[in-house]
Formats: structure tokens, sequence, C-alpha cells
């Protein structure tokens, strides 16, 4: 059904403290996939897939906001979950990763763990799909550009391995999510995006994230302008005021 990659990066703020972002992105040949598989908080990131089981992403990503480590938060789902062979799951938190492939999933399915990320899929055209994503996050992570951005050119290699086998499906969807430690951090507006429908889930993902990106930073230039004139215009008041009361003193 799917392919996904779940990952953690460590980073300095701009006031000199350790943080962590966690992102997960996803992509399917089935519609609506944001709203199904990948989940995020200040704590980690989780994705479920395969025959897929909502409530191991919601209840996994409260097990971790609760302080649970991932390996322990997932397995106890897993271990609950009757339907758990045909269940793929994977995440990471502040410490560690998880990352488990049900052997009744459809073939080729399959995960792999990296120090800082989890990468899996399944009824996928064959184990590049995984490895390629994987290479591709690995090739630039902690890079320059945001996470979401990276988090896209990793399923964009997952794609061009042959993704999804299922190629009479043309309706597909794909989805990102970032989530990090900063208590008073900037939220930008492309870091929670999806593509419910469409034939080019990838690329319109890419399209999607770089508009929502020019839009956001056209927003912090508006805001820094007006904030400029504002300062600009106290500074005239406060040159009037002084002006004011030197002619008031020449006048006594």
């Amino acid at each position: 059904m799917t392919f996904s990659i779940c990952v953690r990066e460590r980073y300095t703020d701009e006031g000199g403290d350790d943080q962590i972002r966690f992102g997960v992105a996803v992509t399917t040949r089935l519609p609506g996939v944001g709203t199904l598989c990948p989940f995020a908080s200040s704590d980690g990131a989780v994705a479920t897939q395969s025959l897929v089981n909502v409530e191991l992403g919601r209840k996994g990503i409260e097990y971790l906001d609760d302080g649970l480590a991932v390996e322990d938060a997932l397995e106890a789902l897993l271990n609950a979950d009757e339907g758990s062979a045909q269940r793929q799951l994977h995440g990471v938190d502040a410490d560690g990763t998880f990352a488990f492939s049900g052997d009744e999933c459809n073939d080729w399915y399959g995960h792999r763990e990296g120090q800082n990320y989890t990468v899996a899929g399944n009824l996928l055209t064959g184990e590049d799909v995984i490895a390629d994503t994987a290479a591709a996050y690995e090739s630039d992570a902690h890079g320059d550009a945001p996470l979401a951005e990276r988090l896209i050119d990793a399923l964009a290699a997952g794609h061009a391995a042959g993704g999804d086998k299922r190629e009479d499906l043309e309706v597909q969807s794909a989805a990102l999510l970032v989530r990090n430690t900063e208590e008073e951090a900037d939220d930008p507006y492309y870091d929670d995006l999806r593509v419910d429908a469409s034939e080019t889930p990838v690329a319109d993902l890419r399209e999607t994230y770089e508009t929502a990106k020019r839009g956001y930073e056209t927003i912090l230039e508006k805001y820094a302008e007006e904030e400029d004139e504002a300062e600009t215009d106290d500074e005239a008041d406060d040159t009037d005021a002084d002006a004011g009361d030197a002619g008031a003193s020449d006048g006594e």
C-alpha cells in the first residue's frame, strides 16, 4: 500500500539551546493517506501502514507523549493487536528507533532502521524503493534545507525507484508532518501538508510545499515591513515631541 520515512534530527536553536525535530512523510496509490498513516508530535514520529490500524499511530504518539520509549510503546500496541501480522509500524523518538513488518504483509515488503530514521513499505516494486528512500535522506541528513523539503526528496527517490507496484490505481496521495521541541518556535505552514487525491502525488506535494513556503516567507516579510514602518513612525513622533518641548522652552 505504502512507503514512508520517519526521522529524528538534533539541532541548536537561535538561543543556543539543544532541540530535536521529528518528521514523517508517506505516499501510496490510494487517496487520503494523510488522514491514516503519518503521526508526529514534539516527542516523536510514527507511521502505521499495510492493513492500516489508525489507532496504532494515534496511541503510539500518545504513549511517546506520556514518556514511553518508542520501542516499548509500539511493541505494546502490536502485542495487543490481533491483526499485527498484517501491519507495518515504525517510528522514532528522542533516543531510539523501531520498525516492524508483519509476515502477512503483501510483497514486496520490508523496512530499514538507520541511526536517526526508519523507512518501511509494502506492495512495492522491490527493495530498491526502501533502499533509495533511505539513501536520499542519508545523503542530506541535517542539511540546510528544511526537513519538510528533504522528506519530499526522500519520497521522490523511492518513487523513482518504482514505488507502489499497483500501476492500475491512478488516484494516489502523499503527506508530511514535521514537529519540534521548541516551545515558542514558529510553526511554518509547510510543516503539515497533504495531497489527498492526485495522479502525481509526490510532484504535487513538492509544488504544494514550495507554494506554502513562498506564502510563509511573504507573510514574514510583510510583518517585518510593518514593524519597520511602526518603528519609523514612533521615532518621528518622538522627534516631533522633542521639537515641541524645545519650542515651549524657548518661549518661556
